[in-house]
């Protein structure tokens, strides 16, 4: 009985919100607050940098077309993978406006809008210019060293700047307890990505305590696909270097052809032992990115790139390229 009174105390607050938030807005602002639902695969693009170290705007275009082409329903960036803590405020706003118009209402865009030092006056400012180009939604990965208070109130802020819909970035300490919390006092938080604790265990009581409202995504590399669909998670966030087979087995799963899923799965997996997924050489191979271009990762990847980009038998364009036409090109739609 208790959820079942938060629920409906979730469904009062977001009728009155939404209907104070279109009145302060003006006409134009309140035909985008009709969103699309997100579900389905949303990659992490790369920030593609060039030689002079400056970011290559032109390829972070042919990225999003590269994922539009590869039938994703969404993109999310910059997050961690796109190196988010090396790129100024001011690459971050003509990025963000890059991607939605390069997306041309064909795939959603997700814009992040953290603050490296938590400053909530930067968030506001990403949100509120994600709004008014036109993304469809905004993420917030959690400042460090911020109680789960701290949290609750970030996010809470944010739901007041815009009218977006929000997708929780959980990592580290984000218990169930507090993304529930979130969900019941937040309207406009639909999402959750989850890379807390072990998101598999977590997922099915997420969807039981939100009754199904808030939608989960997957991160950490979308190594356990297969799984997750089957437990439960509405969308996935993997790399974008093999985008289009992530999201082949993802149609195939829920068109009820579990078979075909697992097979496509395969695919992915089977090329994981010839090359890193996050070798931004897989989308100079595959024609997105320029010879010249490298990808611009922050810190928090070191890590993974010295686990996953370790010795592989496949590293250069020309190397993967090989790979790609002798076991994956009749399998790629790009």
């Amino acid at each position: 009985m208790k959820e079942t009174r938060l629920l409906d105390r979730r469904s009062f607050v977001t009728t009155l919100a939404a209907g104070a938030t279109i009145m302060a807005m003006p006409p134009s602002a309140a035909s985008r607050a009709v969103q699309r639902e997100l579900h389905g695969l949303f990659p992490i693009a790369y920030t593609p940098e060039g030689p002079d170290g400056k970011v290559e705007f032109d390829d972070l275009a042919s990225q999003v077309t590269f994922l539009a082409h590869a039938r994703v329903q969404g993109v999310a960036w910059p997050q961690i993978a796109s190196g988010w803590t090396e790129l100024s405020e001011k690459d971050r706003i003509q990025g963000a406006e890059v991607m939605v118009q390069a997306g041309k209402g064909d795939i959603s865009v997700v814009i992040g809008v953290q603050s490296r030092t938590g400053n909530f006056a930067e968030i506001e400012r990403y949100a509120v210019h994600a709004e008014k180009i036109g993304a469809n939604g905004v993420i917030c990965i959690p400042p460090d060293d911020v109680d789960h208070a701290g949290l609750l109130t970030l996010y809470q802020r944010l739901g007041k700047v815009t009218s977006l819909p929000i997708m929780i970035q959980a990592v580290g300490d984000f218990p169930v307890d507090l993304v529930v919390q979130m969900y019941e006092t937040i309207p406009t938080v639909q999402y959750l990505k989850d890379e807390s604790g072990v998101p598999i265990d977590r997922v099915g009581e997420i969807t039981r305590r939100t009754n199904g409202g808030l939608k989960c995504f997957s991160g950490m590399g979308v190594f356990n696909m297969m799984s997750e669909m089957e437990a439960g998670f509405s969308g996935h966030c993997p790399a974008t270097s093999l985008a289009d087979l992530y999201t082949a087995a993802y149609d195939h799963y829920h068109a009820g052809d579990k078979r075909a899923a697992f097979e496509t799965f395969g695919y992915i997996r089977a090329a994981d032992t010839m090359f890193s997924q996050l070798n931004v050489n897989v989308l100079i191979a595959r024609g997105v990115f320029k010879p010249t271009t490298i990808a611009r990762f922050g810190p928090d990847m070191d890590k993974a790139l010295a686990i996953l980009n370790g010795p592989m038998w496949a590293n250069t364009p020309d190397e993967i390229k090989r790979v790609l036409d002798t076991y994956l090109r009749p399998h790629l739609r790009v």
